[in-house]
């Protein structure tokens, strides 16, 4: 599975975003899919995920309420809607795949995209 993340970008807090990760591979739909992100240094954390079939939903708390992971089996594509934006938010952001059920741990995703930039103005 590639994975190929896209629209990062800058934003003022407040702000909105909506994250793309498109997938190439017919197995995509059998995939737990996650999104992570890292700051400048700091380590890699967990973000959300979705199962699946998409029926099960998970958050880190920071981002509980703010975000919103969902996908689209048949356009082999998982979004990370992003409001209510903070500077604490700046991180480049990957997408990841997994064989586990609603994973949240890092060594569970086998397959990772590039990263996007995501950079939050106060």
């Amino acid at each position: 599975v590639q994975l190929q993340a896209s629209g990062g970008g800058l934003v003022q807090a407040g702000g909105s975003l909506r994250l793309s990760c498109v997938a190439s591979g017919r197995t995509f739909s059998t995939y737990t899919m996650g999104w992570f992100r890292q700051a400048p240094g700091k380590e890699r954390e967990f973000v959300a995920a979705i199962t699946s079939s998409g029926d099960n939903t998970v958050y880190a708390d920071s981002v509980k309420g703010r975000f919103t992971i969902s996908r689209d089996n048949a356009k082999n594509t998982v979004y990370l809607q992003m409001n209510s934006l903070k500077p604490e938010d700046t991180a480049v952001y990957y997408c990841a795949a997994s064989a586990y059920y609603r994973a949240t741990y890092y060594r569970s995703y086998e397959y990772w995209g590039q990263g996007t930039l995501v950079t939050v103005s106060s």
